[in-house]
This record gives structure tokens, sequence and C-alpha cells, in this order.
């Protein structure tokens, strides 16, 4: 696993995570985690077993389709980036430490003015309730994190995502590490040497993130999801219990992309 002993430090002391390093790594199958929100170190992680949503074997649950059908919630792409990253990496009750600290966070928003970065949100009037954001590389996607104050938040922004995934040309969704909510969704778990092969094929793909998604596009990739079977469907970002902020990533006790 490298360290920040790898990355220049600026004057703070904290390391600096340039873009185009972090674009190398995730596209060899590593990501920053911290061990906890204060801590000024990244670590490079490269898990044994890596967890994925294949795209086509995306399954929504029933209740939560009409739930989409029929939204509480306006539905937005990247409107409030820093914010749904900071709600993500903020601390909640039974979860005092997160992974994202400052130097990722950075290293998140310079991503996303290089537009490799995108969020899903869920809006109810001018309050943001929910929301998810990972990172894009050609035609893989890195599900980083979400979180969720309301009833079906998260859950409503990754059907969103999966959504945008498939009709933007998308080829892998990466969740980083499985856990019980993603397979709800259909989510499953490969060695790391399956992984970078996907993950070689998919960068190898254009793909681009739509920030809008018709009802028409929205419906007709429901009822594709509809004909799934929820058998070897596993790797998702699932959004967990309500009210509660989550991460992609679990495990380090922060909010991760399928521990919402």
């Amino acid at each position: 696993m490298l360290s920040s002993e790898h990355l220049p430090e600026d004057v703070f002391g904290a390391p600096v995570i340039h873009p185009e390093l972090a674009i190398q790594a995730y596209t060899i199958g590593l990501f920053p985690m911290a061990d906890d929100r204060d801590d000024k170190n990244v670590h490079w992680v490269d898990p044994i077993e890596r967890g994925i949503l294949p795209l086509n074997e995306f399954y929504v649950p029933k209740r939560l389709k009409r739930t989409v059908l029929n939204p509480p919630y306006e539905v937005r792409a990247n409107t409030a980036v820093e914010a749904v990253i900071r709600y993500c990496a903020a601390s909640s009750v039974g979860r005092e430490d997160t992974w994202i600290n400052e130097p990722i966070i950075e290293m998140y928003m310079n991503l996303f003015e290089m537009g490799h970065l995108h969020t899903v949100e869920c809006w109810q009037g001018d309050r943001l309730v929910g929301g998810l954001y990972g990172v894009a590389i050609e035609g893989a996607f890195f599900g980083e994190s979400m979180f969720s104050l309301e009833r079906d938040a998260s859950k409503i922004a990754l059907v969103s995502l999966v959504a945008r995934l498939r009709i933007g040309g998308f080829q892998l969704l990466d969740c980083q590490f499985m856990n019980r909510h993603l397979e709800q969704f259909g989510a499953t778990s490969l060695h790391r040497v399956a992984f970078r092969k996907l993950l070689d094929k998919a960068t190898q793909v254009t793909a681009a993130f739509p920030e809008v998604v018709s009802e028409r596009e929205l419906r007709q990739f429901l009822q594709s999801s509809s004909q799934t079977s929820k058998t070897g469907c596993s790797m998702a970002l699932s959004a967990g219990d309500e009210a509660n902020i989550q991460p992609w990533n679990t495990g380090v006790g922060a909010a991760s992309f399928g521990n919402s």
C-alpha cells in the first residue's frame, strides 16, 4: 500500500495529492483513504477483494422503484459538490471518525474542476438531503461515498447514478468494499487481479457522465432493471438506513459508497 510518504507536502505539512497522480492511481486500482478525518496522512489502498456493481445487473427493489418514479425529492447532478463531500466526511452518531480528510477533499475538488468527479444530489426545496459522489475516468466510475438525511435519499441518488452511467456508456462501477447493504442492489466482489482486468478494459472506453436524465430514460432504465434477477447481482452502492451518513468505503468508520 502506498502512503503519504510518497506524496509532496504543502506548507502545513499535509500531503498534497496532485490530480494527475490521483488519476494515475485510480487507473491502476488504487484509491485514497485516511485513518480519520483529522489525520494529515493519506494511504493508497489496494484491497485483495474488490466490490463492484455490474451495471447490467443492477437490481431495484419494487418499493424503491415506486419511490423513484414518484420521488419526494428533486434529483440534480454536480450542483453542490463540496457540500456533498463534506456531508460524507462529517461524523455522526455511532460513526465519530471518517476516512475523508482535508487533503482528500482538496483532491476531489481538483478532480471536479478537471471533469473527473461527479455528484448526484437529492434536494427537498433548497435543502440538500442526500447524495453521493465518485470519480470518473473514461468508462470506469469509482463510487466514493454517500449520505442520507431523509428517507430513501441516498438510495434514490444511487438509482439515478446507475441510470446515468448506463446512459453515458460506462462499463464499470467500483464500490471498493463489499457489505450487506450493497447486496440488495446486486453487488459482488472480485479478486483484485480480476478487477484490474475489468478496470483496464473500462478505461479504454470513452464515456460521458450525463448531468440530466429525462423521465423517459429513467423509466426505460427501471424497466430494464426490473428484468434483472437478484441472483448474481452484487456490487452496488447501497444507501442503507435513512438519516445516516454513508460511505462507499466501509471498514474505516467513514461514510462509504455502499454503507449508507
